[in-house]
């Protein structure tokens, strides 16, 4: 079994991959594959609605897209998938909502190979708006029909300066219950 995890924050290495990273050793410590695919701060290109992965039905943006279409693909290949944001005036960064619109489209004209998948988001806060970037995730997972496990709360941590999620006590033991959701769940769904 494997879990791609999908980090939207152009801050490398800052609260977002830490909340990341703390749901992905616990999914490692029981046996799951990982890897973590950095694109914010990255050149992607938001869906501009041209309507070629519909025609091709190739899971693929043909608008010279190259770091989400090897996102895509692995999405594919992958059994559970995390898609990580801090909060952007209570939404996703643009990078995570790119990928969100491409993939949506472009996998769904594929046949929407993420059905049944499992997929959990992750949020990075400073203080508001993190309910709103949860819920901006997951209905990218529900409108794929993907399963979407639960957690001792919301799966967001607190924070604003680099590591500053590390003081939320809630916010990482929220996401090391996620990932023994993420764990059972995945077991259940394969087994």
């Amino acid at each position: 079994m494997k879990v791609i995890a999908i980090n939207g924050s152009p801050r490398k290495n800052g609260n977002t991959e830490i909340l990341i990273r703390e749901v992905l050793k616990v999914l490692e410590k029981n046996g799951i594959e990982t890897e973590l695919i950095q694109i914010g701060g990255k050149k992607v290109y938001s869906c501009v609605a041209c309507m070629k992965c519909k025609t091709e039905k190739d899971g693929q943006c043909h608008k010279k897209n190259n770091l989400l279409n090897e996102v895509l693909s692995k999405m594919i290949g992958a059994d559970g998938i995390l898609i990580g944001s801090p909060v952007y005036f209570s939404d996703i960064t643009p990078e995570t909502k790119a990928l969100l619109d491409v993939a949506g489209y472009a996998l769904r004209a594929a046949g929407n190979p993420l059905k049944r998948k499992i997929g959990a988001a992750v949020v990075a806060v400073r203080r508001a708006g993190a309910i709103h970037t949860f819920d901006s995730i997951n209905h990218f997972f529900l409108i794929n029909e993907m399963i979407i496990p639960g957690s001792s709360y919301w799966n967001i941590g607190i924070g604003r300066e680099k590591g500053d999620v590390l003081n939320d006590e809630e916010g990482l033991k929220t996401m090391q219950t996620l990932g023994e959701n993420m764990t059972w769940l995945m077991k259940k769904t394969k087994g």
